[in-house]
């Protein structure tokens, strides 16, 4: 079958791209089709062309950026020594996303959540489901290890992490002052330090553990 001019992958990933923008900037109920037409410059049918509709649209989104997400876990993983540290660069991912003066693309939607399509609530809580879980093993590895303490069951404190860094964003954004978020996520970080550890080596306020661009 012959290939039109809009059958590209560079075409949805353009619409992906101002789309997700325009959500981590207004809210998924913030924007309309016509919005990301207007800005690439092409027609309302060229969108429907690659997504369906806004439901479809939503749902690359989330995938796309959960998947991201993902791969910068991984390169945590893999550059950071210990537990602490990790969680020192899973922080940073949240506040390099407020440095761009936009919101963490599920925490935004999770805002809106009773108002997402059925298949776009699941996609949101699967991204925090994820999240946890690998919080959960990193924060259970430096309790074995001795640099980080804290009661209960790991999941628990993970839930408490993904909260407050999601909460510290949304109440950091409308003063537009990240000052607040660095300060939030580093008493809620400091305080899972082992006494030990901590005093051994205080905490650094963290300048992009990752060595990469992260999800935006």
């Amino acid at each position: 079958m012959k290939r039109g001019p809009l059958d590209t992958p560079d075409t949805a990933t353009r619409i992906l791209d101002v789309a997700e923008r325009l959500v981590q900037v207004r809210g998924f109920n913030g924007f309309s089709y016509a919005d990301v037409a207007a800005e690439l410059e092409i027609t309302k049918a060229a969108l429907h062309y690659h997504f369906a509709g806004k439901s479809e649209l939503g749902e690359a989104l989330i995938a796309r950026y959960a998947a991201r997400f993902a791969d910068a876990l991984a390169e945590v993983e893999a550059r950071s020594p210990d537990a602490p540290a990790r969680l020192d660069a899973y922080a940073q991912l949240y506040l390099d996303v407020l440095r761009e003066q936009r919101m963490c693309l599920c925490g935004i939607m999770a805002a809106e959540y009773e108002t997402l399509p059925a298949s776009m609530k699941a996609a949101v809580v699967r991204f925090f489901d994820d999240n946890e879980t690998w919080l959960a093993r990193i924060l259970e590895q430096g309790r074995k290890a001795g640099t980080l303490e804290f009661s209960g069951p790991a999941g628990d404190t993970a839930r408490m992490v993904v909260s407050t860094l999601e909460g510290a964003m949304l109440v950091a954004r409308p003063f537009g002052d990240i000052t607040r978020f660095q300060s939030a996520s580093g008493h809620l970080l400091s305080g899972l330090r082992a006494v030990s550890t901590a005093r051994a080596a205080p905490r650094r306020r963290s300048t992009g553990a990752t060595g990469r661009r992260v999800p935006t």
